[in-house]
């Protein structure tokens, strides 16, 4: 299970447990994909989101956040994993968070890459400062915490369980604990993961590997094709 949707009764659900938007390791969720699944829910008056996410593509977070915000019902998002990086984000647009008491939610400062002179390094700086300030102004109008500290969060990696997220806001509340999987190895690229997260997450990455050396082989190990 990784991104679905269906109802029960007036209620629509939705389930965010891959990456977001398109990449190497997964399809991911993408914008589009959360709107034709939230349209083809027919007319519900709330949504679930259920979330287990390392995060992804920041643009296609904001638009999928935005997506939730513009629901014209009761949202309730529930974190049954881990809300990391722009998931976090999407998580917000919740009017309640519920999160597992196993679960954890990271925040951090954007990245991205760039080539070419130092102009267009610093044009792509001045683009990073500014969805910077897009995601913090999220995370402050939903929390309510100020404005230094969230930012200082941010630029430190910050993990947060569930009695942390709560106290600092980014939660309304904890509920029981929930079975999943951190197996993504999008996670490998933070500094700050906890052990136990890593833990799956190289685990992924190396059977991924494995899958990919096997392949290769077969690949040279097969009959030349004629043109």
């Amino acid at each position: 299970m990784k991104f679905f949707a269906k109802t029960s009764g007036k209620r629509g659900e939705i389930y965010v447990y891959d990456a977001i938007g398109g990449g190497f390791f997964s399809e991911g969720v993408t914008a589009k994909s959360f709107a034709e699944s939230v349209k083809a829910l027919g007319d519900v008056k709330a949504l679930d989101i259920y979330i287990n996410s390392p995060g992804g593509s920041v643009f296609e977070g904001l638009a999928i956040y935005n997506q939730i915000k513009r629901f014209d019902g009761e949202k309730i998002v529930h974190i049954d994993g881990i809300a990391a990086s722009i998931a976090s984000v999407i998580a917000m647009a919740g009017d309640e968070v519920r999160i597992a008491a196993n679960g954890t939610i990271m925040i951090h400062d954007p990245w991205g890459m760039a080539m070419g002179t130092a102009a267009d390094m610093r044009k792509q700086a001045d683009s990073l400062d500014k969805v910077r300030d897009v995601l913090l102004e999220n995370y402050v109008a939903r929390t309510g915490a100020k404005r230094d500290d969230v930012s200082a969060w941010m630029s430190a990696e910050t993990w947060m369980n569930a009695d942390e997220a709560v106290e600092r806001g980014f939660a309304t509340s904890k509920v029981e604990e929930k079975q999943f999987s951190a197996a993504f190895p999008m996670l490998e690229k933070f500094n700050k993961v906890p052990d136990s997260l890593r833990k799956q997450a190289t685990a992924s990455t190396s059977l991924l590997a494995r899958m990919q050396m096997r392949t290769q082989k077969l690949n040279l190990g097969a009959s030349p094709k004629t043109a």
